[in-house]
Formats: C-alpha cells, structure tokens, sequence
C-alpha cells in the first residue's frame, strides 16, 4: 500500500523518511526518526511497535541489518509486513515478508533503504533508486528524499492510486530556533496529488525555517537601508533601529529564522517588497 525511501545525509548528520501512499494520513503510521540515531520506515500491515524498537536498537549502535533482523525475527505476522531502516553509517536494510501484496520488494545501498508493495512494478523502486543516486549529495536531505518519492510517483507508484505523502528529517539541534531536531516534519493527509503538495509544502517550509544563505546576504546600509527603513515604515513597523523594525515585521510574517543583525535576505527583501 506503499513505497517509501529511508536514508542519511551525504554528511551523517541528518536521516529522514519519505513515504507516499493509497492511504489516510501515512504519515501518521510509517515514518519514525532520531536525530544522530537513524531512521526508519514500518509498512505493509505495518508494525508501529517497530518504530520505538527499532529507534532502540538503532540508539545502541545496532547495524541497520541487524534491526530489520531483530524486529522481523521477534514478529509472528513479520510476512506480511516490510521495513526499511538506516542507521549512523553503513548501508540500509529492508525487509519485504512473503505475504505482502504485489508487487512488492526493496532496495539498499550506502546510506538508504527503499521499499514499496502494491505498486505498479519493480520500476516504482528503481525509479527512486536512480533519483536518490543521481541527486547532489551535498543537497538538502529533504529535497534529496522529496525527489526520489516524486520519481517513485512517476513510475507508477502505487498501483490502486494516491491519497497521502509525508516527509520526515531530522538533524541535532537544526530544528526551529535551535531548540528542536526536527528539520522538516510535513504531512500531507488526503489529496489527489500528495507528492507534489508535498512539494509545494516544503517550497513554503524552506522560505519560512531555512537559514539565509551567508554568500547572499545584503548589508543593510546606505540604498538598502533606505528601502527597507521605508518599506517597513508603510507596514505600520517604523523605529530609529532598522534591526529592530525588521526582525517585528519579520516576526508577524513568520520569518524570524532568516533573520541577521545588520543584514538581509534577499528573498525576505523580496517578500518585504511585495
């Protein structure tokens, strides 16, 4: 009912989850994560009870093979479940039980594990193969993930249709403000098109909670400075301290996590402007 995509970072810092499915709210039942721990993802009759094992086992230093192996093996109903997991470093593993609906099965290398059942064919998983493979490894985990499952959709997906998507990442202390792992944790619970709301969802997360890029900062001084200092003035945010007036104003929009003293993100200028 499912195919998903679980994997680490290039760096090891970050793991996360993508999963897209014929089904209410996925994101709610597969996806599980823990910072500088790993990830994983339960399906196919899914167990939930393997997210807290799993993440367990993973805490320890546990292999991603000897996970899937620990869970699979304590489980009577294991053929009609599948599971994917990585772990700090190594490959992914998966599990794909004999039961599962066709077509189902998985794939694994350095770093991710990718898995699906009810789908159109064995090209849903090779499509995401080939996408995860072929993206920058220095890209965002987030997009990383979000094209695999997009190119998984492409490939068929799963074959009764599409209902829900969701995706899951998780890095130590990159979450909002500082004060969270959480990355990216957006759902998309029951729509015709989940993968590419999905993907309008996350545009949106990256303007709001990305960090601005330190190369494409623009002082605030002299032109720059006086725009802005008039631009916030006729949004009600006039104060001798620009800093000040434009972290307020930034405040109410919802873009404090782009915010540096005695400079500006373009593309916070650019919303500024509109």
């Amino acid at each position: 009912m499912t195919f998903s995509i679980v994997a680490r970072s290039a760096d090891g810092v970050a793991h996360g989850v993508a999963v897209a499915s014929k089904f209410l709210a996925v994101g709610a039942a597969v996806p599980a994560a823990e910072a500088a721990v790993g990830a994983l993802a339960t399906q196919s009759y899914a167990n939930l009870a393997y997210r807290p094992q799993g993440l367990a086992l993973l805490r320890t230093g546990t292999a991603a093979g000897d996970v899937v192996a620990g869970l699979t093996a304590a489980d009577p109903g294991r053929e009609s479940r599948q599971l994917g997991v990585v772990g700090r470093t190594g490959d992914g593993a998966t599990f794909t039980g004999a039961d599962c609906h066709g077509w189902a099965g998985g794939r694994t290398g350095d770093g991710y594990a990718i898995q699906g059942n009810i789908l159109a064919g064995p090209e849903v998983v090779a499509a995401m193969e080939t996408a995860w493979l072929s993206s920058a490894p220095s890209a965002a985990l987030a997009r990383r993930l979000l094209a695999a499952l997009r190119a998984g959709d492409g490939a068929g997906g799963d074959k009764r249709g599409r209902q829900s998507a969701a995706l899951l990442v998780v890095a130590p202390g990159q979450g909002y403000g500082g004060t969270s792992d959480v990355v990216v944790d957006l759902r998309v619970d029951d729509h015709p098109d989940p993968c590419a709301e999905l993907a309008r969802l996350l545009d949106i997360h990256t303007l709001l909670f990305d960090k601005p890029d330190p190369a494409t900062l623009l002082p605030l001084r002299d032109a720059v400075a006086d725009e802005v200092r008039a631009l916030l003035a006729a949004r009600g945010h006039a104060q001798s301290d620009l800093d000040a007036a434009l972290s307020d104003w930034a405040g109410i929009e919802n873009l404090e996590e782009r915010m540096v003293p005695g400079h500006i993100d373009p593309l916070v200028l650019t919303h500024l402007r509109a």
